[in-house]
Formats: C-alpha cells, structure tokens, sequence
C-alpha cells in the first residue's frame, strides 16, 4: 500500500478510537425490561436486512452487469413478466411485513411501562416482596426522586436493589421532559400536572447512566444522574445514608430547589413531605393555591358560581418568572386560584391512595396490555367497553 493511502485509510478509521469508550447501554442492558426490548429491536432489524440486503446487492448487480460496456449481456426488450419473480417479490415482504406486525403487537402489550412486571428475569417470576416506589420530579434541570416508603429523597442520584421491581410515578414542574435509563427500561415521558408510570428491574449490580432524553432548555445537556443498582444490603446503607442528611424536603424547601440551576451535584434530603408530590402533580406546591383535584371536585358539582370569580390571589412565583420569560397575561399581573378545601380534606385527599395502586402483576394469558379489555368478536362489541388505565373508584361508572 502506497504511503498516501495508508495515511487516508489511517484518518478514516480514527473516529472510531472515540467511539471505543462508548457503552453500548440500549444492545448491552442489566434489566429484563430492557433485554427484552433490545430482543425486540434486533429481531426487527434482522428481518428487515432480510429485504434490505438482496436489494441493495442487485441493485449493484445489475448496474455492473447491465453497464452501457458490457455488450455479453443479454438484451431482452419484450419481457415483461415471470411469475416466479412475482411470487417472491410480493411474498417474501409480506411474510416480513405479518411477522413485523405480530412481533411488535406482542412485544408492545408485553412491555406497557404501565403493565406491572409479571418476571424479573427469564424464568423467575416476580415474587411476594412489594415493589419499590420511586416518585419522580423532572425540575429545571435536574432529577428529583423521593421514596415514599422510606421518607427519604435526593437529586440526581438515583439507588434501587436488584432483582425487585421498581414502580416510577412521573410528573414534572415545568416543562415536558423524558426520562430514560437505557440499561434498566425504555423511555416514558413526564409531564406537568400529569402523573406516568414506569415499570423496571435492574438484574447486576453496577453504576447506569440515567438522563433527560428530551431537550427542556438551556441546562439540558447536564439533566443526568448516576442509578445506582446494588443489592440489598448496599441498598439499606443508602437509605440509611440518606436519613442522616442535613436537610429536609418541605414545600418551601421545593420552592427553592425547583428554580432553574444547572449541573446540581447529587444530594439527599433526610425527611420529606409526604403531600409533596400529590401536590406537585396538582400544581398546588405554593401555600393558598388551589388544587387540580380540588378544582375538578368543584366543576363536577357545578362549579364555584360567582364566588370563583373573586376567589384570586396574586401570584408572585410563576413558571415563566423562574425561567426568566415573564408570561403575557394580557398585560395583567399573575394571579392564582385561592383553594376551597380546608386542611383536613387537603390532607386526606392528597395522602389517599389512588384504585390502581394495589393492581395484581397481569396475567398473561390471553395476552394483553395493562389497561386494554379483551377485544370482542367480529359480530358483536365486548361487554365492558372501558378503555382506560385509570382505574374508577369504588361505586363510579367505568364507561369514558
């Protein structure tokens, strides 16, 4: 090989020095989630490859073979048909098509982030120890994750045991963002005045990388925290850690964590507020504000009449004022909904636990997905016609 080439050859092969400290989380994950997902990633390319190769190969084929210079190739101006070629050009992508469609039905209702883990890894089913609860803030621009079962929180750290299924219950404060852990499960979406829901297991002990997989700003690029999957011994340290912290979650302490900072280095809180993330979903953190629970109880009863209309108060700590855009209210100051409810219905309506909370691992057989009835036959509808995940509660209509 010449010297010039040897150069060229040497340039074009030094990204790949760059990618040699890459890990490849999404084909290489630690949790049963993701192995199935990847699993279901690389079946898909497989069977497209299936078409996509021979294609791209004849194409080459006949450019070289049929080339303006090659007159030992056979011309043949009157064809026009070959029922063989017709039965493999229109069977073999419907095969692929059908098999693409029957994967991807099966594997979507078996991996609904709503649909609580029925295994924890191939052959090993989920047992009776309770999931872990992990509520899940995404602020600006970073991670809050509170532990309702131990009372504890931290930002930008996250801990879970391996082999016990995890339960993340998503909002965010602001704006929509995405919150994925590539070795532990797929991607869900988190959402202001909303509440998702994830489900995931880690299977080996190690360090992940956790991040923001949505752009939500200017402080986006350092939106990622460390998973820290250990077993259960190195889980309880942590908590225990976590409870011999210096500071306490209280809503005036969110507050002031929620404002926008960038590249927040992980910390822990040794108490939190057991309302602040019902009242985070309910944008209802600020003392005096009306709830979304609150309002939608109102409205369902009719309404407030015209003591709605002067029920206000001024909103001095809004959204756009901490992110620097004041928003134009017509030109009017902020103001905010004063709440109805007194202390004790607040209280006992945050704290409730919602119908779905104690919702049995899904039963696989008929495959289904988690909020999905069983679809009914050609000539008639299925009896229950609910097509909600909420589930109702006890005594109200299950019909949208």
């Amino acid at each position: 090989m010449r010297p010039n080439g040897l150069l060229k050859s040497c340039i074009l092969l030094l990204p790949l020095l760059f990618l040699s400290a890459c890990k490849a989380e999404v084909l290489a994950p630690t949790g049963d989630v993701a192995a199935q997902q990847r699993d279901l990633l690389v079946i898909s390319t497989l069977l497209m490859l299936i078409i996509i190769i021979p294609v791209m190969a004849l194409t080459v084929l006949f450019a070289w073979r049929y080339r303006e210079s090659n007159r030992a190739a056979v011309y043949r101006p009157n064809w026009d048909h070959s029922t063989k070629l017709e039965l493999i050009i229109w069977a073999v992508p419907l095969l692929i098509v059908v098999s693409l469609g029957a994967i991807t039905w099966v594997g979507t209702h078996l991996l609904d982030p709503y649909r609580p883990l029925a295994r924890i890894a191939p052959g090993k089913e989920v047992g009776q120890e309770e999931p872990l609860q992990v509520q899940v803030v995404a602020l600006d621009w970073k991670w809050l994750f509170i532990y309702p079962q131990y009372g504890v929180a931290a930002v930008n750290e996250l801990a879970v045991p391996v082999d016990r299924p995890v339960q993340f219950t998503l909002t965010s404060s602001s704006v929509m963002n995405a919150f994925y852990i590539p070795a532990m499960a797929g991607m869900i979406y988190a959402m202001p005045g909303m509440q998702t829901t994830l489900h995931g297991v880690f299977n080996k002990e190690g360090t992940y990388q956790g991040l923001a997989s949505h752009y939500s700003g200017a402080g986006f690029s350092g939106m990622r925290f460390k998973a820290k999957a250990t077993d259960a011994a190195g889980f309880d340290g942590w908590i225990a850690e976590a409870r011999t912290a210096s500071k306490t979650l209280d809503r005036p302490a969110y507050l002031q964590l929620e404002q926008p900072s960038e590249n927040v280095k992980p910390e822990l809180f040794a108490t939190v507020d057991p309302e602040l993330f019902p009242r985070i979903v309910n944008l209802c953190v600020e003392p005096g504000k009306i709830c979304m629970a609150e309002m939608m109880a109102i409205d369902k009863q009719g309404g407030a009449g015209l003591a709605g209309t002067i029920n206000v108060s001024q909103l001095t700590y809004d959204k756009y004022a901490r992110r620097g855009t004041r928003a134009p209210i017509l030109g009017w100051d902020p103001f905010q909904v004063t709440g109805f409810c007194s202390t004790e219905e607040l209280e006992r309506m945050l704290t409730a636990q919602p119908a779905s909370a104690n919702v049995a691992p899904v039963d696989q057989t008929p495959l289904r997905g988690h909020g999905l009835t069983q679809p009914g036959s050609l000539f008639g509808r299925s009896a229950d016609p609910a097509l909600t995940l909420a589930l109702p509660p006890v005594g109200a209509a299950t019909k949208l």
